[in-house]
């Protein structure tokens, strides 16, 4: 048999990639720090080297003290932020369970359909968007329904707000329910306790406040959750994201072998634990205090521009992430553009209900720095000036 000639119809004639330097200030990725980029370009190494396991190791340790738990159960999830929300529900929920969501953005919507698409019966407490919580709230819902699992997003994206998380974990425990907390916006950035506020499923992603790479997203699962998950009745739906398969190899037993269940990103590992190692080094206290010096000095530089802020809680304001509301007549996709093409400076538009009526800042990880500040705050000024001309 011969073989077909070989086309050469989309051989080269593709411009090289030569990324920009851009100032990201959206809702991630942030920018990554010089000794977090030279990671990327280690030396690539097996899966099953045992040098490997000791990076392993250390990450899993590393992720602990960022998460504030004990959890044996902590691993960082080859994928986004997306994926590990994926792993909690895949794994927590199985057909006929009634699955609570606390909805009030863009990324609460995002577990309710995740949620349907395993099985979940679901049940929503639904708030205006640039609200959060009240506990009064959360336990007449967990009353009501008497949900497994209950679901919330701790820094919401879309919308800058910040869920206070006093209390909440032990109302979940009051009604025999499981807690899963997304941190994606929110965790490095601002306090969160994982093992002290009763969590037990949580998770974020490693290009917001980490400053790390895309691609490699944090999780842990208490013990509860791992007695829950290695309990079902069914299969967990999801190969990749199973925790029992993923356990054996990240998590094995004293003394036992790790065994394989897929190659994972070493690259993205090696930088991640160079982006924890930052953090660690500084301590989460300083690195709290840092991103909430950086958005002090916004809140003051927005008022003295003029601008609004869309929660209007500042007990609810989410540090890592503000959500700034545009004045009338501006066109915020101009301003994003002029941003871009004048300053290399990359800040947000709105999702879903506030598309095209606010910008979104986010002030994460390395880039959370009062120099980073006047520097946009300086560019905004002129930007939308610029569209009064």
């Amino acid at each position: 048999m011969s073989l077909p000639s070989v086309t050469d119809k989309n051989r080269g004639h593709v411009k090289p990639v030569h990324p920009p330097v851009r100032m990201l200030l959206g809702p991630g990725p942030s920018n990554i720090p010089p000794r977090v980029n030279l990671k990327l370009a280690s030396p690539m190494i097996g899966y099953m080297d045992p040098v490997y396991f000791e990076v392993m190791e250390g990450v899993q340790q590393l992720m602990r003290y960022l998460f504030q738990t004990d959890n044996e159960f902590t691993i960082p999830v080859s994928g986004a932020g997306s994926a590990a929300m994926e792993c909690c529900l895949s794994n927590l929920i199985e057909p006929g369970d009634t699955v609570l969501v606390c909805v009030s953005g863009y990324f609460s919507q995002r577990i309710c359909d995740m949620a349907a698409r395993y099985g979940a019966v679901l049940k929503t407490l639904e708030a205006p968007w640039g609200q959060a919580f009240s506990l009064a709230q959360i336990e007449e819902a967990l009353a009501t329904h008497k949900p497994s699992l209950l679901c919330l997003v701790h820094g919401e994206t879309s919308t800058g707000v910040r869920q206070p998380m006093d209390g909440i974990g032990q109302l979940a425990k009051k009604y025999n329910s499981l807690l899963m907390v997304d941190t994606v916006a929110s965790l490095g950035g601002v306090p969160f306790f994982v093992d002290a506020w009763g969590v037990d499923a949580c998770y974020t992603g490693g290009q917001k406040c980490l400053s790390g790479p895309p691609g490699i997203s944090p999780l842990t699962f208490s013990p509860l959750a791992m007695q829950k998950i290695k309990g079902r009745k069914t299969p967990v739906a999801n190969w990749y994201l199973d925790a029992t398969l993923l356990a054996p190899y990240w998590c094995p037993p004293a003394g036992q072998p790790r065994k394989y269940h897929h190659t994972t990103p070493a690259n993205l590992i090696y930088s991640l634990h160079e982006a924890l190692s930052i953090i660690a080094e500084d301590g989460l206290d300083k690195t709290w205090a840092r991103h909430k010096e950086a958005t002090d000095a916004l809140y003051e530089g927005l008022t003295s521009l003029g601008l609004g802020l869309v929660v209007s809680d500042p007990a609810i304001r989410l540090t890592s992430l503000t959500s700034i509301t545009a004045p009338e007549g501006v066109n915020t996709a101009e301003v994003q553009k002029y941003l871009l093409t004048k300053h290399d400076i990359e800040v947000a538009g709105g999702l879903g209900q506030f598309a095209g009526k606010i910008w979104r800042v986010g002030l994460m990880g390395w880039n959370a720095r009062v120099p980073n500040v006047k520097i946009l705050l300086s560019a905004l000024k002129e930007a939308i000036e610029a569209q009064k001309k």
